[in-house]
């Protein structure tokens, strides 16, 4: 089922943005527009998106092989690029790591498989597992990966943005409602 307000998906794919041999990923800060920004790390290279608008920002199909994956240091980490590089990224993934699964004001992601090998990925407004109220008041399933191998899943650091990547794609949602730089945290 869709997220609830004040979530919005940022892609308009039913799947996010295919991404073939996605490895893993992680979130860095635009420093102009105060975006969230997504790293994928893949088995073609590096890529960065806007987590507000979508846009791809930057790629680099040919990162250098020693900074390829992050499992080439101890902090999983790559290289960003475009308005991030000279920043490491650190990137979760299928090489370990793992991205915030709680936010300040409350939300919670969960990655539960009822029917392994099939990963579902719950939000909820109410702490999280029991849940306290009903699907779609309380809590919900907002992505089945049955078609491919669950990356990562979890909210960037400002806790505007959800990721969830698998295998094969990546999707975003996100809670801000414009499209250049704001401070406000309920944007």
């Amino acid at each position: 089922m869709p997220a609830p307000e004040p979530w919005r998906p940022v892609f308009e794919y039913k799947y996010g943005v295919p991404v073939g041999g996605l490895l893993g990923i992680g979130f860095a800060s635009h420093p102009e527009s105060g975006h969230d920004l997504v790293m994928v790390v893949s088995g073609d290279g590096h890529g960065l998106f806007d987590a507000v608008t979508g846009e791809k920002i930057a790629r680099d199909r040919d990162p250098d092989p020693e900074n390829s994956t992050p499992d080439a240091v101890a902090d999983l980490s790559c290289p960003g690029l475009g308005p991030v590089s000279g920043v490491r990224v650190h990137i979760a993934g299928l090489f370990g790591g793992g991205l915030h699964t709680t936010t300040a004001d409350g939300w919670t992601l969960e990655v539960v498989t009822p029917a392994w090998p099939n990963d579902r990925v719950l939000l909820s407004s109410d702490g999280g597992l029991p849940h306290s109220g009903p699907h779609g008041e309380r809590w919900w399933h907002i992505l089945h990966s049955n078609y491919s191998e669950l990356r990562a899943v979890g909210f960037s650091p400002s806790g505007q943005t959800i990721a969830v990547a698998t295998s094969s794609d990546v999707s975003l949602w996100t809670r801000r409602t414009d499209r250049s730089h704001s401070s406000s945290a309920e944007d």
